[in-house]
């Protein structure tokens, strides 16, 4: 664990983009073609689902602030990965989705985490279970560990990870 993962968090404890960088956020999601715009603190966010800091999705563009936490970031963008194109073609605010989806978006966001040193997967499964994911065994990292091989499968038959469960850089639908 770094000093800068030990130190770093939002009010609460919870990793913010301010923190890790909109560049690093912006070179990891690169690799699906989803652009980020960080907007100032002060303003709304367009496309967002759940208001105030949560990240906002339109099209092919993650909206962000500073105050935004990584993991909503990244749960946001796992959402683009993971949806049909049908649904990207006319995406704004709501991925939608399904029980399974969700589930599979959860895991891919742990995974992409893990792709930045900056953040790590422990850290965000952390920040999940600080911020109010709730999972049935109690905690995010008991969930992946433990009860998530259906979110894995469901990543693996679409072609999202590869059998060592790493991400593949593809979003649904193979583009």
């Amino acid at each position: 664990m770094s000093s800068k993962e030990t130190n770093a968090g939002s009010e609460n404890g919870v990793l913010t983009v301010q923190q890790l960088g909109l560049p690093v956020l912006a070179n990891l999601l690169a690799g699906y073609r989803l652009a980020c715009a960080q907007l100032p603190d002060s303003e709304p966010i367009p496309g967002s689902f759940w208001g105030e800091a949560e990240a906002g999705l339109i099209g092919n563009r993650l909206l962000v602030r500073g105050d935004t936490p990584v993991h909503s970031a990244l749960h946001e963008a796992c959402h683009y990965v993971c949806m049909t194109a049908e649904r990207r073609q006319r995406l704004h605010t709501d991925a939608g989705g399904d029980y399974d989806e969700e589930n599979a978006v959860c895991y891919l966001q742990i995974l992409l985490a893990g792709c930045l040193a900056e953040v790590g997967s422990q850290r965000l499964m952390r920040d999940m279970d600080d911020w109010g994911y709730t999972f049935r065994l109690g905690s995010a990292q008991t969930w992946f560990e433990q009860d998530a091989e259906d979110a894995r499968q469901w990543l693996l038959a679409r072609g999202l990870i590869t059998g060592a469960g790493q991400p593949t850089w593809k979003v649904r639908g193979g583009e």
